[in-house]
């Protein structure tokens, strides 16, 4: 009887962690992407530099309202301190042999230029950091969180375990953006481990969450898989691409100092147009992915539904790139680009995890056996 009672207070136990981790991770990951459209906010509007220092904003919690809140002598200050973190850094690059980039980042003065006090861009960039903070904070509460697992799932606790090592490894790379006065290579390194983030956290929440496994034949479920992942493998490399030719955007705008919109396509080469009909054949990919899904499982509405949210964002993506190339590149729809492309990544990552559903009858069978030993054991 009493090895009963432990068996329902375990399995009561477990669906409530379960549901508790759900939950933190279903947040966590809304809130990154949060970021991300806020990050391209800072980026659009030219605000990475609103606070020239890190974690700090003008040496302070709370950001000054007004120039007459600064020292006279703040631009000296902080590109001074900038400088020597630059140098820091500049040496740990080459450790790794990346000995162009450590001159580079070394003998550049322009990376020590600062900007002139904006009290509208300060506060830009700072909410930044808030949201930054936040997320820290929810991906602290779902490591802790995770612990529960430890044993009977250990991939969810080291998943979460990655995803706060990451989480850190991002701060410090935040901090070396504002160092180097956002460097664009800087920037694209920057945003590239949040989408490693958004993929960890995809993968604890689904093994957490009660889905049926899909009933696809053995050649479908590898026909289905190989496809989505080709086209995760596609959608990094248009992201990669994307990145490029934003880091030529970010260029034109400096020349032009944010004005002139329109002639910015104009200068952006022969990557912009990369970009552009690369976009073609992931489209087409997509519809084939929507067809096949279609076809090989009908009867699966999780995976029809995901995969006809997939298609939307798509052409969600798509159009914003077309408005963005034909009217002037307009600043509102920059991080709204940035923020389709990467829910286009995470939402191939959770179709993947939904073909390949096998995974989680395994984990549920290991939970099985060990309820089976323990009703055994109540019945002696």
């Amino acid at each position: 009887m009493t090895m009963l009672w432990l068996w329902i207070v375990k399995a009561n136990t477990k669906r409530y962690w379960q549901k508790k981790y759900g939950k933190l991770a279903a947040i966590t990951i809304a809130a990154v992407y949060l970021l991300i459209i806020v990050g391209g906010v800072v980026r659009s509007t030219g605000s990475g530099m609103g606070c020239p220092d890190w974690p700090k904003c003008f040496g302070s919690w709370v950001p000054p309202t007004s120039a007459e809140q600064l020292p006279s002598d703040y631009k000296e200050v902080y590109s001074e301190k900038r400088g020597e973190k630059n140098k820091r850094f500049a040496s740990l690059l080459e450790v790794f042999g990346a000995d162009q980039l450590a001159y580079q980042l070394r003998h550049d003065e322009s990376l020590l230029i600062e900007a002139d006090f904006n009290p509208v861009k300060t506060w830009i960039e700072y909410f930044n950091r808030l949201v930054g903070v936040t997320i820290g904070f929810l991906i602290m509460a779902t490591f802790a969180v995770s612990f529960s697992f430890r044993s009977s799932r250990p991939g969810i606790f080291w998943a979460s375990l990655a995803t706060f090592v990451l989480v850190v490894f991002q701060g410090w790379l935040g901090s070396i953006v504002v160092s180097t006065n956002l460097l664009p290579w800087m920037v694209t390194v920057h945003m590239l481990p949040a989408l490693v983030i958004v993929a960890l956290l995809v993968w604890a929440k689904f093994q957490v969450q009660e889905e049926s496994p899909i009933e696809l034949k053995k050649e479908h479920r590898q026909k289905l898989g190989a496809l989505t992942l080709l086209l995760i493998g596609f959608s990094l490399v248009q992201i990669i691409l994307g990145t490029q030719v934003r880091e030529l955007v970010d260029e034109a705008a400096v020349r032009h100092q944010y004005t002139n919109r329109e002639v910015w396509i104009e200068e952006l080469g022969i990557m912009f147009y990369i970009h552009r009909s690369y976009s073609i054949v992931i489209l087409l990919f997509h519809l084939l992915l929507f067809y096949l899904v279609r076809k090989f499982a009908p009867q699966a509405a999780n995976l029809n539904k995901w995969s006809s949210i997939l298609l939307a964002v798509l052409l969600l993506e798509i159009t914003s790139g077309v408005i963005m190339a034909y009217f002037a590149i307009p600043a509102f729809l920059q991080p709204m680009h940035l923020f389709f492309g990467t829910v286009l990544f995470g939402v191939l990552f959770y179709i993947l995890l939904l073909v390949n559903s096998r995974r989680v009858e395994k984990m549920e069978q290991t939970d099985l056996n060990s309820d089976v030993c323990l009703l055994q054991e109540a019945g002696k």
